[in-house]
């Protein structure tokens, strides 16, 4: 048996985002506007699905990783924009845990509210918070499965003292899904979710 080795590559067109990592984002709205361009820019170069996501030192606002969805572009069902910022920041840290000992704190933003499996993944990677800015609902409303979720996920991660802000520029966000509809976007759910 052969064993693979797994590349996460971000497309080409991402560089210019990551030469912003001197930059502060003073504020939720300024790390959400980066996600949601995140988003729009990966529909606008067809290289997946209209979700971005990107991790900060909370603090500071210093840029730490982006992330884009790849699921099509690496057929790979679980590189979700989320997913994607966490590796990444986690490389960068140099930890599995991006709240570890020492560090400091660290904050998602994601232009859609994470699905099930991204929501699992967030209390694990150590963030200390975090900003929303499309609901579930909404990606749901252009066919997209969210997966099984509590009811209550923000208060799940409140008890693990993760902090959730939402609805943060969520209309930009919004209009970043519609358009990925209107354009024919795939809807990769594998079977329908079931």
């Amino acid at each position: 048996m052969r064993y693979g080795k797994i590349v996460l590559e971000l497309p080409a067109w991402v560089e210019p985002f990551l030469a912003r990592q001197e930059a502060a984002f003073n504020s939720m709205e300024a790390r959400m506007r980066l996600a949601i361009e995140l988003s729009r820019q990966n529909i606008e170069h067809r290289t997946g699905g209209p979700f971005g996501a990107a991790i900060f030192e909370t603090r500071s606002g210093r840029l730490v990783s982006v992330g884009v969805n790849l699921v099509e572009a690496s057929n790979c069902s679980i590189l979700h924009a989320e997913m994607v910022a966490i590796v990444l920041a986690q490389q960068a840290v140099g930890s599995y845990d991006l709240g570890g000992e020492g560090r400091p704190s660290h904050e998602l933003a994601t232009s859609t509210e994470p699905c099930a499996m991204c929501l699992g993944a967030i209390p694990w990677s150590g963030v200390r918070r975090v900003v929303c800015g499309a609901t579930g609902e909404d990606a749901c409303a252009i066919g997209f499965d969210e997966g099984a979720k509590p009811t209550d996920w923000v208060g799940e991660l409140h008890k693990r003292g993760i902090e959730v802000v939402r609805g943060i520029l969520r209309e930009e966000a919004q209009a970043v899904l519609r358009l990925y509809s209107e354009l024919g976007g795939t809807i990769y759910n594998a079977a329908g979710g079931t």
